[in-house]
């Protein structure tokens, strides 16, 4: 197999540049507190936001927007209100999960968990049931403040078809291309993930829109 191209910090910074033109800072991840933040990097796990938006908007109505109330709320009241984000049934375990290690770990102290170092952090997250890599990475940059970079199938897909990446490559390739290329930056990570993000809701779609893309001036990609 071909390996494809190695892009210089230029080309992914031309990249960044061409995507916020077209969207402008988009001020991602929306939310009024970090545990909210948290709370909605589970719930968006395979499914829209604008359903995430609802379910989060009923846990804010019932008051259980705070670690403690959350575990001790009734199960069937939980799926109940986070059904809007789909899968609810193992959402709301994941959720359970997740909040008894953060309060367990940390104390709910948002504080004192991002005082951890941050691989040894991820690593932990990694090991609670439900966090995956993107949800573990989304946590650390977006709730934390971590210069980690966030990446998705919009991510893979993209870069696949500007031709950096092959298009079976997995998430840890994917994240080290971006981290070994870009500037250590909370701030960048955090705009460009959302930049790419809207690049595939909108434009980088299964059947993309390529006239219409902010990236079809480079002139690179392929479409199979």
């Amino acid at each position: 197999m071909e390996t494809p191209p190695s892009p210089s910090t230029a080309e992914l910074m031309r990249i960044y540049e061409l995507l916020l033109a077209r969207f402008g800072p988009l001020h991602w991840w929306p939310g009024e507190s970090p545990f909210e933040v948290m709370i909605g990097a589970i719930l968006t796990q395979n499914t829209a936001w604008s359903n995430v938006v609802k379910a989060i908007a009923n846990l804010k109505a019932a008051g259980l927007l705070d670690a403690e109330a959350l575990l001790r709320a009734d199960l069937r009241k939980l799926k109940r209100l986070i059904r809007p984000s789909g899968y609810f049934n193992q959402k709301a375990i994941k959720l359970r999960a997740y909040v008894r290690f953060f309060t367990r770990e940390f104390g709910g102290s948002v504080e004192r968990m991002a005082a951890v170092d941050t691989a040894e952090l991820r690593e932990k997250l990694l090991a609670v049931k439900g966090i995956g890599p993107e949800t573990a990475d989304s946590i650390l940059l977006y709730a934390l403040d971590k210069p980690v970079f966030v990446v998705d199938a919009y991510t893979r897909r993209a870069f696949s078809r500007l031709g950096f990446l092959p298009r079976d490559v997995d998430y840890d390739a994917t994240r080290e291309f971006f981290v070994s290329r870009l500037p250590v930056d909370v701030s960048l990570y955090n705009e460009y993930h959302a930049q790419i993000v809207y690049l595939g809701k909108d434009y980088c779609r299964t059947k993309p829109r390529c006239a219409e893309c902010p990236l079809s001036v480079l002139g690179r990609c392929k479409i199979d």
